[in-house]
């Protein structure tokens, strides 16, 4: 893994397959690193001849982190006591200075749950940068789609785990309230996967400042209808924490856009679906 200086901070980084070849770039969610795109799913995509690019957002793994703004507690965040210090158009301008300290001018944009928020976001700012779209488990801000269940909420919401072990089961807890129950995760991959993310970087602290951004976010609604580039979005079926409100209402909102709903399918990629997501990427992908 690599590093850049981009809009002023530090993003950690990474890279899988032909630097030559089409790049895409990969946005994860809320509080998790980039490590959650599971290496097999980006080799896939590489596989098919892309330049896959996988990085840790502001305030999260390896990136730049914003513990001196003050903003760390929950429940001040939950309440509107605070303001977040930063914007998920930060985000957005965080991933194109990526792409510019790559020298990237423009690339596949795929965004998962926060992650398409961020995505959707990057495209209206920066169209010229912006090959296709692909929105995954995500939403368009308007708060009267895609609202989380109230189990799924407090799964998410719940206290932040101290200890490894702590982070270990929390991990498990969350996935089995907001995973697919069509594709149950195997649980001792979900342990590895929690141990390993806990010893390469332990921050919640950051999740509570990401939190903020995106409650602070604007509708994108009237924004996404001028998007004009190949857009997929794709939504599980049964999602709790994203509902498929919003994953119907981001397709809704782009002209052309392929809407794609997938039975079974929490807010999670499971393994299973690594194929046929690949597959429904590559087909987006081809349209540009």
């Amino acid at each position: 893994m690599s590093s850049a200086q981009a809009n002023g901070i530090t993003i950690e980084f990474d890279t899988f397959g032909d630097p030559t070849s089409p790049p895409v770039l990969l946005i994860m969610g809320l509080g998790v690193q980039m490590t959650l795109w599971d290496p097999e799913f980006c080799q896939s995509i590489a596989d098919r001849g892309y330049y896959v690019i996988r990085f840790d957002n502001r305030d999260v793994g390896l990136s730049s982190s914003f513990d001196d703004t003050g903003v760390d507690d929950l429940g001040e965040v939950m309440s509107g006591k605070v303001s977040a210090p930063y914007a998920l158009t930060d985000m957005a301008a965080d991933a194109a200075g990526l792409l510019d300290a790559l020298g990237i001018s423009s690339a596949h944009i795929v965004g998962a749950s926060m992650g398409g928020m961020i995505a959707q976001t990057f495209a209206i700012a920066y169209p010229e940068k912006t090959r296709s779209l692909t929105s995954i488990m995500s939403t368009t801000g308007d708060p009267e789609v895609g609202q989380a269940s109230p189990e799924a909420l407090g799964a998410l919401l719940g206290p932040a785990p101290t200890t490894r072990d702590e982070a270990i089961e929390s991990r498990v807890r969350t996935s089995k309230v907001i995973g697919s129950p069509g594709f149950p995760a195997d649980e001792a991959q979900l342990r590895e996967y929690a141990g390993s993310a806990y010893d390469r970087a332990f921050h919640p602290s950051g999740m509570v400042r990401q939190l903020a951004a995106v409650i602070g976010q604007p509708n994108r609604t009237e924004a996404l209808r001028a998007v004009d580039v190949p857009t997929l979005v794709i939504h599980g079926a049964d999602d709790p924490l994203v509902n498929p409100s919003g994953g119907v209402a981001t397709a809704d909102a782009i002209p052309n856009a392929i809407l794609k709903i997938v039975p079974g399918m929490g807010h999670d990629v499971p393994p299973a679906l690594y194929g046929e997501i690949v597959e429904s990427l590559a087909e987006n992908f081809a349209r540009a």
